[in-house]
């Protein structure tokens, strides 16, 4: 019998099925096993729904291959949209009919919308005209206008409401993610500060950009730089540190920015593996980031990396009149 070798095509984090041979005296000759993959080298490694980390060695391996991502539980997308939320709840927020209401002078999308984080049977449907009242009056008396941002499965948009692209939340395990060794010419601070500001593409006023990068509920916030202190950095990248309802503790990477002369060199993959390895010195376990469907680029960075499709969501504006 040929033995199939793992193919270094499929990437850290996949989906598989490993099939490999047991010692004599077994009742069979050979079993599966199923789960995420860790490892290729020395050893192929396999960690099960439960935890468990199959290790085998390559020489009994009959076959690795790819198969359907597990389906992700609403209970999964609440909890890791519950992090992203704190990780990111601009100036001030509110619960108002199940909805997680957030606003941070305009600047941003995420910052200044609504998002159905009650639990279940809790959020009430915006197309109900006493709900959409209290929702807009809430914004209103803030100057915005309704924003709703509607991850999958958790609320239905109302019709007629004009919506954006698909957003794609990716996540990844930080076991499965390869990162860069030390030291690194990464400066990690806990405010954004002038230089790291000066590289930052924001259409607000700056000050008020600051406030809002510059906020988290109940975590820790980390901004990576590449560049001498007191000149125009490289590269930079936002992380935010924050616990999520089920126990997990995440890391949200956001505003990955470099230069323009010395993109395609690798400065992006660079900040954000210096933070991914600050974030795992903070005990965090997972990480997650928010890429537009339609920026495939960025979607195959990011997998390379180790990141894997989690869920979706879009934005849902209130029609004017």
């Amino acid at each position: 019998m040929t033995t199939d070798r793992p193919a270094p095509s499929v990437p850290l984090g996949t989906r598989v099925v490993l099939r490999y041979r047991l010692p004599a005296g077994y009742s069979h000759p050979m079993t599966d096993v199923i789960g995420e993959l860790v490892s290729v080298e020395p050893v192929v490694a396999v960690r099960t729904a439960d935890g468990r980390v199959v290790q085998v060695s390559p020489t009994s391996v009959v076959a690795l291959k790819p198969i359907a991502a597990r389906p992700i539980r609403v209970s999964e997308i609440r909890a890791l949209e519950h992090a992203a939320a704190a990780g990111w709840p601009g100036l001030e927020s509110a619960w108002v009919d199940g909805w997680l209401v957030r606003a941070g002078h305009g600047f941003t999308r995420r910052a200044n919308s609504a998002t159905p984080l009650g639990e279940r049977g809790t959020v009430a449907d915006p197309a109900d005209p006493a709900v959409r009242a209290r929702l807009h009056e809430w914004f209103a008396a803030r100057g915005l206008p309704l924003r709703l941002l509607v991850p999958d499965r958790l609320a239905r948009i109302p019709e007629g409401w004009p919506t954006s692209e698909p957003v794609l939340v990716m996540g990844a395990d930080l076991a499965n993610i390869p990162l860069p060794p030390e030291p690194t010419p990464v400066t990690i601070t806990d405010r954004p500060d002038a230089d790291w500001m000066s590289l930052h593409r924001a259409d607000a006023d700056p000050l008020l950009a600051q406030d809002v990068l510059g906020s988290v509920a109940a975590g820790i916030l980390g901004f990576g730089r590449i560049g001498a202190p007191g000149q125009p950095p490289l590269a930079i990248c936002r992380a935010a540190i924050t616990d999520a309802p089920d126990g997990r503790r995440w890391v949200g990477l956001s505003t990955v920015e470099v230069a323009p002369e010395h993109r395609r060199r690798g400065l992006g993959t660079l900040v954000c593996g210096a933070l991914l390895r600050w974030a795992r010195e903070h005990g965090t376990t997972h990480a997650y980031l928010q890429v537009e469907e339609s920026n495939t680029a960025a979607r195959a960075l990011y997998r390379e990396l180790g990141f894997v499709d989690h869920h979706r969501y879009r934005y849902a504006s209130e029609p004017v009149g």
